[in-house]
């Protein structure tokens, strides 16, 4: 093996974010970019010397090659083995379940999730610990600064590795061991769901459209949903994954999902319908006719889990990321269990599953999960509605009918602005912080606030202390006014504000949520002066 030690510079912003690094994908083919970075990421973690590590990525354009330098990278730092998706591909929960089941010293991923793909669009990498979750922030603390001070990176020259070719192969002393994507987590699947029940549903003649949208997903639904569980052919469309996402945009959500969104709503929608984003870690679930909201997915999962045999048991707790609507903290309630508020980042639910304080986590940005693996998962949650949807024969429409008539329905929506200037954007938060001490009691329409806050969180596992993690605005009427700046983008500032409210009375069920809401949004613009913050008439996605 000849290992090449190479003279290098640090690069400037590689600072990995609750995502990992994400830039354009231009950014990452500059030359030293990846190569830095993993080098960093290296000897942040004590070195790779003898370790073990899962990689795959999303397949989105560059994965393959970056794949490559990773691996030439890694058996130049004396990795034992990595262990790594055919043909470079691995869903992100896959990835995780991976590092647990082969018990993996961690993983490299290659994602930037839903963001668009292609060579003039996003592209990512992060690193996953050994309990198969996002680093906590310590360690991409210590990536970023090992950045700062980077002179030389490891690696060998040598011919690419298959990717295609299952099985062993040797790159150096290291072994490279290429396996099936699907296979282990396939297996998993089966374990905590009743896929007999899910059978005879799709065999009663159940109908479903899964739209992967040309990523990671797809091969996952084929495999699962029509060759295991008999959903009939066609089920799964946009199923083969593209550099580019085939044009489009992997996101689950009702714009850049319109094509399902339309068929749903339309005189021949099946009985339900999913979709999954660029790398497999977030879901949309829809019903004849009917949207679920993320955060009322979450909360409708966690009253029902126990019908699925990974639940029997019940729930430890249920977890929920601050701007994720309360619908969940009510269903906690009435179990009896314990309901977390936490920060945006699937990161900070690992403290909590490791602990056994939750089983449940989920975050409005389409994110669902439980304690089977360390990350979000798309799949799992559109298998565990149709282990339910199985068990009480019941439409969408109607379980969410009845689950409101228990709990009350919270409406909730977010309010997106994308690509504002980022300057304006801080500060008109900034600003905001200063006023929050003097919000209390002043009156905006009907409704009055309560309390406001910058919200802090205290890990209850290990203490740490995050914050600065969004503006929370309690209003009457079971109202609230959340405002953050997300940093899942790569160009300018995203201005996210969620809206809430809480509505008990039946007859009022089936209101518009931006008409339900009106009230609150109309709090927040007199709050904030978000139109002049942002030069936007109105936000540029509604979800």
């Amino acid at each position: 093996m000849y290992v090449v030690t190479h003279p290098t510079r640090p690069i400037g912003g590689q600072k990995p974010g609750t995502s990992g690094l994400r830039k354009k994908t231009k950014v990452f083919m500059t030359p030293h970019y990846v190569e830095n970075f993993i080098q960093a990421t290296f000897d942040a973690i004590g070195g790779a010397r003898g370790k073990t590590f899962v990689i795959g990525g999303d397949g989105r354009y560059f994965n393959a090659q970056a794949i490559q330098v990773i691996l030439r990278m890694a058996a130049a730092n004396g990795a034992a083995r990595c262990i790594v998706g055919m043909g470079g591909l691995l869903s992100t929960p896959a990835a995780s379940n991976l590092i647990r089941v082969r018990e993996a010293d961690g993983g490299l991923i290659l994602s930037a999730s839903h963001n668009p793909g292609g060579i003039d669009e996003d592209f990512g990498i992060k690193y996953n610990t050994a309990n198969g979750g996002p680093a906590p922030e310590s360690v991409t603390e210590a990536i970023f600064n090992r950045t700062k001070t980077l002179s030389r990176y490891n690696i060998i020259e040598k011919q690419d590795v298959d990717l295609n070719a299952l099985g062993e192969a040797t790159l150096g002393d290291m072994v490279v061991e290429i396996v099936h994507p699907v296979t282990d987590y396939a297996a998993l699947m089966s374990f905590l769901f009743d896929f007999n029940a899910i059978r005879a549903l799709f065999a009663s003649g159940f109908t479903m459209r899964f739209d992967a949208m040309h990523a990671v997903t797809g091969p996952y639904a084929h495999a699962i949903l029509e060759e295991q569980l008999g959903a009939a052919p066609g089920t799964v469309v946009n199923g083969v994954p593209s550099p580019d996402f085939g044009g489009g945009h992997p996101d689950p959500n009702p714009v850049w999902a319109s094509g399902l969104m339309t068929l749903m709503m339309g005189p021949d929608a099946p009985d339900f319908g999913a979709a999954s984003d660029g790398d497999g870690d977030r879901n949309m679930i829809v019903g004849r006719g009917i949207y679920v909201t993320p955060s009322d997915s979450l909360a409708v999962l966690a009253a029902n889990a126990h019908l699925a045999p990974g639940y029997t048991d019940g729930l430890m707790g249920i977890a929920r990321s601050m701007p994720t609507s309360r619908a969940a903290d009510r269903v906690a309630e009435k179990l009896g269990i314990p309901a977390f508020e936490t920060p945006t980042g699937w990161k900070f639910f690992g403290n909590l599953l490791d602990d056994g304080q939750a089983t449940l986590c989920g975050e409005e940005s389409a994110g669902t999960g439980s304690d089977h693996v360390r990350e979000k998962d798309g799949l799992w949650a559109v298998l565990l509605w149709l282990n339910i949807l199985a068990v009480r024969k019941q439409s969408v429409s109607d379980m969410l009918n009845e689950h409101w008539a228990t709990y009350g329905r919270n409406y909730y929506s977010r309010h997106d602005y994308e690509g504002v200037n980022a300057g304006a954007a801080e500060r008109m938060i900034t600003d905001l912080r200063e006023r929050l001490s003097t919000l209390p009691g002043t009156a905006y329409g009907p409704l009055s606030v309560i309390e406001a806050d910058d919200f802090a969180y205290t890990d209850p596992v290990d203490g740490s202390v995050s914050e600065h993690q969004g503006i929370r605005i309690i209003l009457t009427q079971g109202a609230r006014i959340v405002m953050r700046l997300s940093g899942t983008g790569t160009v300018g500032a995203t201005l996210r504000v969620y809206l809430e409210q809480v509505e008990e009375d039946p007859s009022r069920f089936d209101r518009d949520p931006q008409d339900a809401l009106s009230d609150v949004i109309a709090a927040a613009e007199a709050i904030a002066s978000i139109r002049e913050t942002t030069g936007r008439d109105a936000p540029d996605v509604r979800t």
